[in-house]
């Protein structure tokens, strides 16, 4: 059984990003008939989904946990939600920066994570790991490649894959040139990540307790 993780290359002047720090840590970690394939993304609209369609199609994964940097958060955020607009505050790593644009044109406004990310949070937790669910993975390349990869599993799926988004904090490193930003040890979101293979490949179906937001 293959999973697919994947995490992004820097990007915004930083010179690490978290999310292909954790990941590429997995990369060939085998737990029972379970093996882990990481494989890093450009943070580049268009770009990004092209590499994302390349390793779905290689390895076939029957679980696909595409994870990315959300800096100025202080958990392991399972995202719930993708939106179909690019809205790029910043320009991406080619320089690219849509407005008010879709991530396909004709798609649906919307598509939810098919991960149990409930069940993940409680797990989290139960582990020692800060953890929440998030209702918004915003309108960058995470965005774009979580509608993408949501997308792609609707309309062109490996039979029983289960795909979704996942947001880290910064690094430690990266917040001693943050001042007051919070951060998460490599360590701890390598240790969330295995925590959200299993859940995701033991829970079928999501347990219902709240996991919203006021704001």
């Amino acid at each position: 059984m293959n999973v697919l993780l994947t995490g992004f290359e820097p990007f915004d002047r930083e010179t690490v990003n978290p999310s292909w720090e954790a990941v590429r840590a997995l990369d060939g970690w085998r737990q029972g008939a379970v093996v882990v394939h990481a494989r890093r993304i450009p943070c580049v609209f268009g770009a990004a989904l092209r590499a994302l369609d390349t390793a779905i199609d290689e390895l076939q994964p029957q679980l696909v946990l595409a994870v990315g940097q959300a800096g100025g958060r202080s958990e392991f955020t399972p995202e719930r939600v993708a939106i179909n607009v690019d809205d790029g505050r910043i320009g991406d790593n080619a320089g690219h920066q849509p407005i008010d644009q879709p991530v396909v044109a004709g798609a649906p406004a919307a598509y939810f994570s098919t991960l149990p990310i409930k069940a993940m949070v409680r797990d989290l937790r139960a582990a020692g790991i800060p953890a929440a669910v998030s209702n918004s993975a915003g309108t960058f390349v995470c965005n774009h490649l979580f509608f993408g990869l949501m997308h792609r599993a609707a309309t062109r799926p490996v039979p029983g894959m289960r795909a979704g988004f996942i947001h880290v904090p910064y690094l430690p490193e990266q917040v001693a040139r943050l001042p007051g930003q919070p951060s998460m040890a490599l360590a701890t979101m390598v240790a969330a990540l295995r925590v959200a293979i299993a859940t995701s490949l033991a829970v079928g179906e999501d347990i219902r307790e709240t996991g919203g937001q006021l704001h």
